[in-house]
Formats: structure tokens, C-alpha cells, sequence
């Protein structure tokens, strides 16, 4: 028995060894991966960002009938399961779907949807949060003064701004590291839609654990940038 987990944990050291040769070789497969992974969790964030910013101030700055209810409702969403997400956004692209005429399922597009309506409540609802740290009596103010609408969300939006850029990062944070979604309306196709998270699921099955390791190293220094991202905007 003693062996026996002797050499495994030979082979896990070994796979962590192969796995930081594969990522400073820059090894192709880790590299196309990691660019798609990057590139498709930014897009969603961008699409999320412009779409939630707005929503949030909006929801801020109106009285309306339902607005504690709409609130209430955005900060449950934040524990949504993310594959009933995914299912949405299936039947939204899927052939006889109202957006199937897209042709959008099984794309790197596609997962670009299914991420932003993922994080839009994430943001929409941190916004919220935000803006409702502002004093009273400076919105007054602003109003006060003739603002305009607009003028008024977009001076409230730079008075929170490092808390706004903090619902961002938190919305990519949990774009990258999401896998139910992407993995329903992207399909895991190789060379296409796959990326680190279902990446990371598909070579652990298949015992290609050094793949996974070097994948899953990637993937934990994308979630300590943000990290360290965070930490500096709370500090401003």
C-alpha cells in the first residue's frame, strides 16, 4: 500500500512538472485554449457591462412600484445555477428557438451570450449596491441643480467608479470560471468552443491529468489576477 501511494505521488509530481513544461514552451494546445477562454469571458463581460451599468443606475435613480421586488430579485440571481442558464440560452439558440435563425449554437458567439446573460443580473445588482452607498442628500443635490437623468447616473457612476470596476471584475471572474453554461451551448467541440473550464473536466475524465493540471495552473492565475485587481481597487 505504501507503494503503491509512492508512486502515485510520483506521477501527480510528475504531471506538475510536464504541466509548467507545457506552459513555458507555450505549448499550442495550451495557448489556443487559454486565448479562447480569455477572449470569450472578456467579450461577455464587455456585452454584460454596457447592458448592467446602465440597468443598475436606472434601477437606482427610479421609484417605482416593484423596485424593492426587482432588487430582491437580481440579488437571488446571483446563485442561480449556471446550467439552468446554459438550458436558457440552449432553447433561446437552439434550432426551433426564437434566435435560432442566428445559427449561434455550438459557437464560440453563442457561449458569449450564454456568459453575459449569466453575469448582466451579477452586475446589474452590485451597481445597485453601489450607487446605494451614495449620500442621500448628494443625489438630491445633483437633481438640484437641473441634471438631467443622464447627467446625474453619470456623475453618481464616477463617484462609485472603483466600486463599479470591482462588479466587473467579479462579473469576469465568474464568466472564466463557469462551466455548465458554456459547456451546454458550446458543445466542448475541439479547437472551437472548447475552453479551460470544460477543458479541464473533459481531460481529468479521460486521465490526461497533466493537461488538466496545466490548464487548472492557468486557470488559478487568471483568478489571482483578479484577485490582486480587486484588492487594489478597495485600497483606492
Amino acid at each position: 500500500m505504501l507503494l503503491q501511494s509512492g508512486i502515485e505521488d510520483n506521477e501527480i509530481i510528475q504531471g506538475f512538472i510536464e504541466a509548467i513544461r507545457l506552459i513555458i514552451t507555450l505549448d499550442p494546445t495550451v495557448v489556443e485554449i487559454t486565448i479562447r477562454s480569455l477572449t470569450v469571458s472578456l467579450t461577455a463581460t464587455f456585452f454584460a457591462s454596457l447592458i448592467a451599468l446602465p440597468l443598475g443606475a436606472l434601477i437606482y435613480f427610479k421609484d417605482f412600484r416593484g423596485k424593492r421586488g426587482v432588487i430582491n430579485t437580481l440579488q437571488t440571481l446571483y446563485a442561480m445555477p449556471t446550467v439552468i442558464v446554459g438550458l436558457v440560452a440552449f432553447l433561446l439558440l437552439s434550432r426551433n428557438g426564437p434566435f435560432g435563425f442566428l445559427g449561434l449554437l455550438f459557437t464560440p458567439q453563442g457561449m458569449i451570450v450564454a456568459q453575459t446573460l449569466l453575469i448582466i443580473p451579477l452586475i446589474t445588482g452590485l451597481t445597485v449596491a453601489a450607487m446605494s452607498n451614495i449620500e442621500r442628500e448628494m443625489r438630491y443635490t445633483i437633481i438640484s441643480m437641473g441634471a438631467s437623468t443622464l447627467q446625474s447616473i453619470w456623475t453618481v457612476l464616477r463617484e462609485v467608479r472603483f466600486a463599479i470596476f470591482t462588479a466587473v471584475l467579479i462579473g469576469f471572474g465568474r464568466a472564466i470560471a463557469e462551466v455548465g453554461t458554456v459547456l451546454l451551448v458550446g458543445g466542448n467541440i475541439r479547437g472551437y468552443t472548447r475552453v479551460l473550464t470544460t477543458a479541464i473536466s473533459l481531460n481529468t475524465s479521460m486521465g490526461n491529468f497533466t493537461l488538466s493540471i496545466a490548464l487548472g495552473i492557468i486557470l488559478l492565475g487568471v483568478a489571482l489576477l483578479v484577485n490582486v485587481a480587486l484588492n487594489l481597487v478597495q485600497q483606492r
